[in-house]
């Protein structure tokens, strides 16, 4: 077996680094004719299908499900592909993703709907509604606002507190959010911007505090009822006998694509649980785009929230720092600025002020992208993990109507990207492997090392010698468990057994001056792995 690190799980906002660059009317989107394009849109439909076509060779995407509205009414709502490698389940309109953090917007909203309705103020202290609430800074812990919640400058670092709930934990929510306590600050509050998927999880609970209800009822009688959304499910574990559910698919150590493993975030739902599909989503999309109006069985206009709340929803909170484009191609796309509102990011493209966010889930990656002052809104789900799907996708179809008499090859520009990361990738492992010190042993017995490894704020991991080698697992987490194999002196490289994970890592022991181990520190072994993997914020000591 390859010592070779996996590649990157590309989630929400890593994604983000290659993008950096009227009333809800009446309608159905059942059968044949959903694929249907009117002839006014200016969408073409043999195009369309050539670049799904060329998208999923390219990227070597099993389904993906498109949504385009325009102008108040759905362009199209359509499937292509199956909903899993081997299975003769094709996806339609109705098929059901998991959109990830696509869900921080209903969240978001959610906490606007409350506000419009008196029960909260945005700038209300966290702790005036938990009052258990803490982070590991007590300053922070009583100037954090419910805003802050949302906008990803709390100071916590990139991903902190994911392996909570990533890639699935037994932890409840009130549980994850009591360890955020321990978790380490890495910046100042609202000094920068740093993506975070845990204080959604507080904004759960808050969402449940104030309303009195569960997040899942909330947002059924709140939106998906409202709207129509009839498939959508909060998270995994509401989905039904007969959802049409496509699995994610992932390449297990480079090389063969497969389903990737079931998951749910039961305990961070708020934070990215919700399944949807093109159908449900478009009408999402419509409501948005509407100002959050929609019409009701009745075809009387309803409200979610007010045009106060959008508009704050769509500021920009944080402002984001906009890199260089990894490869030339990419140049077009290159936002004059970029921020993060709350629950969706905003930016530019050719003039156009976009409102956006992506989404990514184990084997599944998703944008939803609107463009306010055109009244268009595009929705593109997938199940693989390739962001430049999705990515080339959106792009495509917003040139279409941006510029239709001028087109970049956006599928070819992806692809030239992700071939970039690659390499990139190799050459640093490569760089890695060369500065190996090979021929080295560990100080102890492999038996030293086994035993109860406690992390503040994570729990424990356990380490036992089995069979003449180490096996390390999570005790929260089932998926993380594997062997650690001897990279270097007193450094192992852990390689877990489900390998579309994606995740391998490196733990490391120091010492005391008894020559007994102290401490492990923990670092993804590759440069491509999911930021959730934040292995690093552990600081594992052993329970004697």
């Amino acid at each position: 077996m390859s010592s070779r690190p996996s590649p990157l799980r590309l989630r929400c906002l890593l994604v983000l680094g290659l993008c950096a660059f009227a009333p809800l009317p009446a309608f159905a989107l059942d059968g044949p004719s959903a694929a249907t394009l009117p002839a006014a849109t200016a969408l073409d439909p043999a195009e369309l299908d050539a670049w799904v076509e060329q998208v999923r060779e390219r990227f070597e995407v099993p389904g993906i499900a498109v949504a385009v509205v325009k102008d108040g009414q759905v362009v199209l709502a359509r499937g292509w592909g199956v909903r899993e490698l081997g299975k003769p389940g094709q996806v339609d309109e109705h098929s059901l993703f998991a959109i990830a953090s696509n869900t921080k917007a209903f969240t978001a909203a959610s906490l606007a709907m409350l506000a419009d309705e008196g029960k909260l103020s945005l700038d209300d202290r966290v702790i005036d509604h938990l009052p258990w609430f803490r982070m590991s800074d007590p300053y922070v812990t009583g100037q954090m606002r419910v805003r802050d919640l949302l906008t990803h400058r709390s100071g916590l670092g990139l991903g902190a507190g994911d392996l909570l709930f990533w890639p699935g934990s037994d932890y409840s929510t009130e549980e994850v959010v009591r360890r955020l306590k321990d978790v380490p600050l890495k910046t100042g509050l609202r000094e920068r911007y740093a993506y975070d998927n845990i204080l959604y999880a507080v904004a759960t609970l808050l969402i449940e505090r104030v309303s009195g209800q569960p997040y899942a009822q909330f947002l059924q009688q709140r939106f998906f009822t409202p709207l129509g959304m009839s498939a959508t499910r909060f998270n995994a574990d509401a989905l039904q006998p007969g959802d049409k559910v496509a699995s994610g698919h992932a390449k297990a150590d480079f090389a063969t694509l497969k389903p990737t493993f079931p998951l749910t975030w039961h305990n961070a739902s708020g934070a990215g649980g919700v399944y949807s599909s093109a159908h449900d989503m478009a009408r999402w999309v419509l409501a948005q785009l509407a100002g959050g109006t929609y019409a009701d069985a009745h075809g009387r206009e309803r409200r979610l929230f007010s045009a106060e709340r959008q508009k704050d929803m769509w500021s920009l909170h944080s402002p984001m720092a906009i890199a260089d484009p990894p490869v030339p191609e990419l140049t077009p796309a290159r936002p004059d600025f970029q921020g993060y509102g709350l629950g969706w990011i905003t930016s530019s493209y050719r003039g156009e002020k976009l409102v956006w966010h992506t989404g990514g889930w184990p084997g599944m990656v998703s944008r939803t992208t609107l463009v306010p002052g055109r009244g268009l809104g595009i929705v593109v789900l997938t199940n693989q993990e390739a962001g430049g799907a999705f990515n080339a996708l959106t792009m495509q179809i917003l040139d279409a109507y941006l510029q239709p008499g001028q087109r970049t090859d956006w599928i070819a520009a992806y692809a030239a990207a992700a071939a970039r990361s690659r390499e990139k990738a190799d050459l640093a492992w490569q760089k890695r492997v060369q500065a190996r010190e090979s021929g080295t042993k560990p100080s102890l017995p492999l038996s030293a090392y086994a035993g109860t490894w406690r992390d503040p704020w994570y729990g424990d991991f356990e380490i036992v010698e089995q069979g003449g080698m180490l096996r390390m697992r999570a005790v929260h987490s089932p998926l993380l468990q594997g062997s650690l194999e001897h990279w270097q002196h007193d450094t192992f490289l852990v390689k877990w057994d489900e390998r579309t994970l994606n995740g391998d890592a490196f733990v490391s022991f120091a010492l005391d001056a008894d020559g007994k181990p102290r401490e492990a520190r923990m670092q993804a072994a590759s440069d491509l792995t999911d930021f959730s993997f934040d292995f690093q914020d552990l600081l594992l000591k052993p329970v004697r």
